[in-house]
């Protein structure tokens, strides 16, 4: 009977080792189940912080993430912006207009040219006829175009362009038909100025249909021609 119980107690004792085990294995297994889920956690933080510097990345190397596309068009846009911005038309108010005689002597004709000098602080493009017309004794004369091509160009700040006037020298000997003012509308233009005529006094009196007064585009005439 004495080793019936040793046996017994042998198997209690080695029954509650084995459960022992078991149970620190469990707790074991459980405890290694925690770090993938605090991984999982430590890498949901840092995922924002890892997709901007992703973003931050691509757009040093130019790709075109949201991030990188944004802070290198910063200075690229604006600078995109000025090289692609187009120059605003030379308006009336853009310009300083003035006229000088510029007659050649000998000529059948005289010759007056307008210039259009930008004053404005900016450039500005300009192109075509300005609209000429003559305040006369006799009412307003328009001069007509020469059918001369035009151009467009850019008048820089400060600079100037030309354009030329034509009309018949009163040559008969009569008072003919006194000029007493200069109307002139930059091209594209509502807006005139009124200037004081510099070349002669007078057109001669004709009765044939039309205008003897000719305008050339702009920048059909050079400085002081």
């Amino acid at each position: 009977m004495r080793v019936h119980k040793l046996t017994f107690a042998a198997l209690a004792v080695a029954a509650g080792l084995s459960l022992t085990a078991c149970q620190s294995g469990n707790d074991d297994a459980a405890g290694g189940q925690s770090d993938p889920s605090s991984t999982s956690t430590s890498t949901s933080t840092s995922t924002p912080s890892s997709a901007t510097g992703s973003s931050g990345s691509s757009g040093s190397s130019g790709s075109s993430g949201s991030t990188g596309s944004g802070t290198a068009g910063g200075s690229g846009t604006a600078t995109g912006s000025n090289a692609n911005a187009k120059v605003g038309k030379c308006r009336t108010a853009d310009l300083k207009i003035t006229a000088q005689d510029n007659t050649i002597d000998g000529d059948t004709d005289g010759t007056v040219v307008v210039t259009f000098t930008n004053d404005s602080g900016k450039d500005c493009t300009i192109s075509g006829y300005a609209g000429v017309d003559l305040q006369t004794n006799a009412g307003t004369t328009s001069a007509q175009r020469t059918g001369q091509a035009a151009t467009s160009a850019v008048l820089k700040n400060g600079k100037s362009t030309y354009f030329p006037i034509s009309y018949p020298i009163n040559n008969t000997g009569g008072s003919g038909v006194r000029i007493t003012g200069l109307v002139v509308t930059p091209p594209d233009e509502t807006n005139s100025v009124t200037l004081a005529w510099p070349g002669a006094a007078s057109l001669p009196v004709s009765d044939s249909a039309g205008t003897p007064v000719k305008v050339g585009p702009v920048g059909s005439a050079g400085q002081g021609g």
